[in-house]
């Protein structure tokens, strides 16, 4: 079996990672405490569509994503949740709703709160729903130069908030 695209990627890259296994689980919060992570170190992707197009937001899995600050950060008119029809094609090689936070491998902008990058680590799925990629923050900043955001985020649950 070939390797994954971003394993593939991060070794040809000379990148330091950790693969962690965990139970196969639901949501990011539950991926955090499976696999042992704090919630705020586990980053989910989370995608949307900014004036149409498609784009990956990256924030802590303890976070959800607030539409309007995100509107406001990126500039953009519409911001909403994407459907998994309009972009489960452009992940062969993930899992539907595992894809990792590498828009730069699938042709895609990313978007990242600028709270994950507090911490040294960060942690998210690698393209399944039972394994997770832990690396330095630095270096996957260095890989995928995503657009920083601030304050996109906003715990609770509301119809405005997604992720």
């Amino acid at each position: 079996m070939p390797e994954p695209r971003l394993q593939h990627y991060l070794h040809q890259n000379h990148i330091a990672f950790e693969t962690i296994q965990h139970a196969r689980t639901l949501t990011a919060q539950e991926t955090a405490a499976s696999a042992h992570i704090r919630g705020h170190e586990l980053a989910k992707t989370v995608m949307v569509k900014l004036d149409g197009r498609l784009a990956m937001v990256v924030l802590p899995a303890s976070m959800r994503l607030h539409f309007g600050r995100l509107r406001k950060a990126t500039g953009a008119s519409s911001a909403g949740l994407a459907e998994e029809l309009e972009f489960r094609d452009l992940f062969p090689d993930c899992e539907p709703g595992a894809m990792p936070p590498f828009g730069n491998l699938y042709g895609l902008d990313v978007y990242i709160d600028d709270s994950l990058a507090d911490d040294r680590l960060i942690a998210f799925n690698a393209g399944t729903h039972t394994e997770l990629v832990r690396m330095p923050f630095a270096e996957f900043e260095r890989l995928v130069h995503p657009q920083r955001l601030h304050r996109v985020h906003r715990l609770g649950v509301s119809d405005e908030w997604g992720g």
